[in-house]
């Protein structure tokens, strides 16, 4: 069978085989993300703290709008009573029934309180942003764990496939040993030795096919959906070269989730030592209300009563001295600025380390890629070469499977360089807070 023949045969085996693979569920990165962020439970987890926050942000939880209660109160007595009067004459009362009601409403309104009720309302709308922040953050980690997992099951895929291809090749040198045997050509001991490279190729096979299933149920537990869906990947790992560090940088100081949480946290900060040095200022409130009061007692010097109208006044506080808490807490809120700034200065130098060494990870990856593209070119020839002699009997099977086993380790050092610089890319782009589903 000459030597075309039983490639081209081997490339309509591998075909065939993919054409089976491919009868499943094809998953594109952009349906896998969007799946993700549907059913994410930690993006709906935070995206209920954000409704929380959203719903707290209101005139009345910042203690600006007044305060009206309604009350109602009813009850009374059953009573036996013996009264003497100054001339001597007792009056005897048997079940002496006596009943009250009252009911009305109060309205309270604090009108000044040193300006800490508006600090407060501002408080309320930055923990508001705060928490979309924080959501925006949850949701960008999600979308990199979806890519990397996504990216993980494509260099798997392609892994399986350059297995395959191992096993096409075994095969057909244990095909020509036999041959060679059945001929009178050829040892029984090339062909064990052929026989023992074919199980060791189909061991690895199934062992990469293995982890490919595995990282399928990875993917679908990001995707929140049932672990055994199967699915296939698209195949290319396309890389972003055209990244740069100014442009990262920038974009890192002002979009990264993180660093806006941390600056954020200090403006927070600030509006507390707000809050607390409104408690130097006077307190006035106004209040007003309606009462109705109705009661009947037949022992009592009236027996009945009702009253009703409107009240209202004026209640002003001012604070002297509360042992020094009031510059204590002020301390310790300008503590709290401080640390809050050394927390955002941190997380920013943190963050920029994080992005210059995923920077040079990346630059790197960029140089072995190509390095790697070209050993796999030149293993493919040699492999193609000594296959070619091989079938002409110029060399040992050793010789075979050693082009073999340098075509396979060179294509899947490509792979995994490819792998390794596409999760380089991806890093640099959460960091800077511009990771998308493109």
């Amino acid at each position: 069978m000459k030597l075309k023949y039983i490639i081209f045969s081997i490339a309509l085996w591998i075909a065939c085989a993919n054409q089976n693979v491919f009868a499943q569920e094809r998953l594109s990165l952009q349906d896998a993300i969007t799946i993700a962020l549907n059913n994410n439970y930690d993006i709906k987890l935070v995206n209920n703290e954000v409704a929380i926050a959203k719903n707290n942000v209101n005139l009345g939880n910042a203690g600006i709008l007044p305060v009206a209660v309604g009350t109602f109160n009813t009850g009374g007595s059953k009573q036996n009573t013996v009264q003497t009067q100054s001339t001597g004459t007792q009056r005897i009362v048997d079940g002496a029934r006596s009943t009250n009601m009252s009911y009305g409403v109060g309205l309270d309104w604090t009108v000044f309180d040193g300006f800490a009720m508006f600090a407060n309302y501002d408080r309320l709308k930055a923990l508001e942003q705060q928490g979309r922040i924080v959501a925006k953050g949850q949701i960008i980690t999600t979308i990199s764990d979806v890519i990397n997992a996504y990216y993980n099951v494509v260099k798997q895929q392609q892994l399986v496939v350059a297995s395959d291809s191992a096993i096409d090749i075994s095969t057909y040198r244990l095909r020509i040993a036999n041959n060679k045997l059945d001929l009178g050509r050829g040892s029984k001991l090339d062909v064990l030795s052929a026989k023992v490279d074919y199980n060791t190729d189909t061991s690895n096979y199934l062992q990469q096919k293995n982890l490919l299933n595995n990282y399928m149920v990875t993917l679908n537990q990001l995707m929140a959906r049932d672990a055994n869906i199967k699915f296939t990947v698209n195949s290319d790992m396309t890389i972003d070269n055209n990244l740069n560090y100014a442009t990262l940088a920038s974009q890192t100081e002002n979009l990264n989730p993180d660093l806006q949480s941390a600056f954020i946290s200090k403006k927070i900060a600030e509006l507390n030592l707000k809050q607390i040095k409104g408690n130097r200022y006077p307190q006035v409130s106004i209040n007003s209300g309606y009462d109705f009061n109705r009661s009947a007692n037949p022992t009592g010097f009236s027996t009945k009563s009702r009253s009703n109208g409107f009240t209202y006044g004026l209640t002003a506080s001012v604070p002297i001295f509360n042992g020094f808490l009031q510059r204590q807490n002020e301390r310790n809120a300008k503590i709290g600025i401080n640390s809050s700034e050394l927390t955002l200065e941190k997380t920013r130098q943190d963050i920029i380390a994080q992005l210059t060494s995923a920077y040079q990870s990346y630059s790197t990856y960029l140089e072995l890629v190509k390095l790697e593209r070209g050993n796999v070119e030149i293993a493919k020839q040699n492999l193609d070469i000594t296959l070619e002699k091989y079938r002409l009997g110029s060399i040992a099977p050793l010789e075979l499977r050693e082009a073999q086993r340098n075509a396979l380790d060179a294509n899947s050092r490509y792979v995994e360089i490819q792998y390794q610089a596409k999760l380089a890319e991806i890093t640099l782009k959460e960091l800077s807070g511009t990771l998308n589903i493109q």
